[in-house]
């Protein structure tokens, strides 16, 4: 029973079981990782800032939960794995970032003072779990390494743009996050566009990449209304960006099976 538990609220969450996470068995299982922990660093806050508008207060809080604890998990086998001096220095210095992160998320109640480091930190952890998974796709040197940081970075996009708009909505965003969510967007769209175009494809990845699309249609719309004091945009956008996040993973997952 507690293993069906387990397995329905990681579905539920939009995230791997640990039984799928339980160890880094190959490069490609590396890159899909490390891309995975830039998108937590980026939910993370989005549900931070959720939490502070009682926007869907109980699935934020298991969002949070489950997300802290897949990139505790995860960062444990990245720092394992890391196949050279480079890449173990990097998930070092990202280990130091991301417990000062988890500090603030976690050591006080939600507040707008905090929200501002959270939105501070989240970038930083970002910049760190980047990186990684750059070095590890260089390392790779495939076609498969290549498309997996690649749809790996738009699963982090879904949730950058949720971020910067929960962030403004709350009034915590600062100067640069309304560029910030323009840039996520038109980065988003040009990178689909990009992997709908990949030789590569089989007909299991274009009907997953359709999937994506419809659920970026609904997700563009979400992003598109203005924030209210009844939170029904914001909820618009919590609820979307989950389920596009759905619909990436099964995207990452299916280039992460490609050879390599």
């Amino acid at each position: 029973m507690k293993y069906l538990l387990g397995l329905f609220l990681a579905c539920l969450l939009c995230l791997p079981s640990p039984e799928a996470t339980a160890q880094i068995s190959d490069i490609n299982s590396a890159i899909n990782k490390a891309g995975r922990q830039r998108m937590l660093s980026q939910r993370i806050a989005k549900a931070y800032f959720q939490i502070g508008q009682k926007i869907d207060v109980d699935r934020s809080k298991k969002v949070l939960d489950v997300s802290v604890a897949l990139f505790d998990r995860q960062l444990v086998e990245l720092k394992g794995f890391a196949p050279t001096p480079e890449i173990r220095e990097t998930y070092l210095k990202l280990e130091k970032s991301w417990l000062a992160y988890k500090d603030i998320l976690l050591g006080a109640p939600s507040s707008p003072d905090n929200g501002r480091k959270v939105l501070a930190l989240s970038e930083e952890v970002l910049l760190l779990a980047n990186q990684g998974t750059e070095l590890l796709e260089k390392r790779s040197g495939t076609t498969a390494g290549r498309l997996l940081n690649l749809s790996g970075r738009q699963r982090m996009l879904s949730q950058r743009m949720a971020k910067y708009y929960q962030a403004m909505a709350w009034g915590v965003g600062d100067a640069n996050s309304s560029a910030g969510l323009g840039k996520a967007r038109r980065e988003f769209a040009d990178a689909q566009a990009e992997l709908l175009a990949s030789p590569v494809n089989t007909p299991q990845l274009k009907d997953a990449l359709g999937l994506v699309g419809q659920q970026w249609f609904f997700f563009e719309n979400a992003l598109g209304q203005k924030s209210g004091a009844d939170n029904r945009p914001q909820t618009a956008v919590a609820t979307t960006s989950e389920r596009i996040l759905e619909e990436m993973e099964s995207v990452v997952t299916l280039y992460e099976r490609l050879p390599h």
